[in-house]
């Protein structure tokens, strides 16, 4: 029978350290896994204390050889370290320390929940530029219009996009170096991983990096009391998706399709993903449904029509609207304000969208 991580972090607390305390207490075990009776893990440490570490490695990998089922052990030792600062560079006196994104993820034994939040919601989508983040920053401020205490958690990591949708551009505050403030734009309280990286330069991080970010993303921000967190995901069915629906206490998706025939094939890998994963799908949203030209008000179906509603009835799926494709919503999106949050017959589809979710006891 293998080993569990329980018995491995067990074995490894009782390892003191030269300086004090153990590796588990003071989280230097990363990547910790069990292949039958293959035993891995990373132990990281700061720069300075590399050196001395070399024997605790080897004292950690024996102390685990010694767990009943395990039958080979490897342990590698890192040193990671911020980046050295200048004089002219590094913050004042007195300044908050400075917070860390990414990275390993913490060792985390179920699914949890921020505290204070009542459901979390998945906007996801087979594939990119079927307008998700465009639906997922309207449908929150539709549905803070509506009473609701919202939040929107931009976890697009490659391509986060939230901060220029909602209008917000500021640096969250992180009092501690741990805990980060959230922003509030329109009525709704915001995080985004963009927000907290040079918007030129590109995210070029492994798996466990990304998993570590949404960690934080979840579990360090203050997001308060909330009826509704809605999260932004990238497209596909990759690491974050894995790592929200195995390590959050999910209420459900929603799943974003444009009508076309080969949107649809990748929604409904989507889905699929979602049913391995045990997470509720609550709906369809059929997203460039259908456009009126402005000069001779003709409705055209340049994607089609009524492709994700058919799909819905299919699977028993609730089909929960459509939103048309129009000028106005990328223009609003562009410049910071979303159209849900004003009046008129495009503001009431995202309303109509919101309310169904209400009804339904969704949001």
């Amino acid at each position: 029978m293998s080993a569990t991580n329980e018995q491995i972090l067990a074995a490894l607390r009782s390892l003191g350290l030269p300086d004090g305390g153990d590796l588990v207490s003071r989280d230097m075990i990363r990547a910790l896994s069990i292949d039958g009776g293959a035993v891995r893990f990373v132990i990281e440490v700061s720069p300075e204390l590399a050196p001395k570490f070399a024997g605790v490695r080897d004292a950690a990998q024996a102390i685990v050889s010694r767990v009943d089922g395990v039958e080979s052990v490897s342990a590698v030792l890192t040193a990671h370290g911020p980046a050295p600062t200048s004089a002219a560079s590094a913050a004042p006196a007195g300044a908050p320390p400075s917070l860390k994104i990414g990275g390993h993820p913490k060792p985390q034994a179920e699914a949890t929940k921020p505290s204070g939040v009542d459901r979390i919601v998945a906007i996801a989508s087979g594939k990119g530029g079927v307008g998700k983040s465009t639906l997922s920053s309207n449908l929150a401020v539709a549905l803070a219009k509506q009473g609701r205490k919202v939040g929107l958690l931009d976890a697009d990591i490659y391509g986060p996009s939230q901060p220029r949708m909602m209008g917000v551009s500021e640096r969250p505050k992180s009092p501690d170096g741990k805990s980060i403030i959230p922003l509030q734009s329109h009525g709704v309280t915001m995080m985004s991983i963009g927000l907290m990286m040079d918007p030129d330069k590109a995210v070029v991080w492994r798996g466990p990096m990304l998993m570590g970010a949404l960690q934080q993303m979840m579990g360090q921000v203050e997001w308060g009391e909330l009826d509704i967190l809605l999260v932004d995901l990238p497209p596909g069915t990759g690491d974050v998706q894995l790592t929200l629906c195995t390590k959050t206490q999910m209420t459900g998706a929603i799943v974003v399709s444009t009508p076309q025939d080969v949107a649809l094939l990748d929604a409904r890998k989507a889905l699929d993903m979602f049913k391995t994963l045990h997470t509720p799908v609550l709906g369809l949203v059929e997203n460039m449904s259908h456009y009126i030209c402005p000069t001779c008000g003709t409705e055209a179906h340049i994607f089609g029509h009524g492709g994700v509603r058919d799909e819905a009835e299919k699977l028993g799926l609730p089909f929960l609207g459509e939103i048309p494709l129009d000028l106005d919503i990328r223009l609003a999106g562009d410049s910071g304000t979303p159209i849900s949050a004003g009046e008129g017959a495009l503001a009431a589809a995202y309303t109509t969208l919101a309310r169904r979710l209400i009804d339904g006891g969704m949001a």
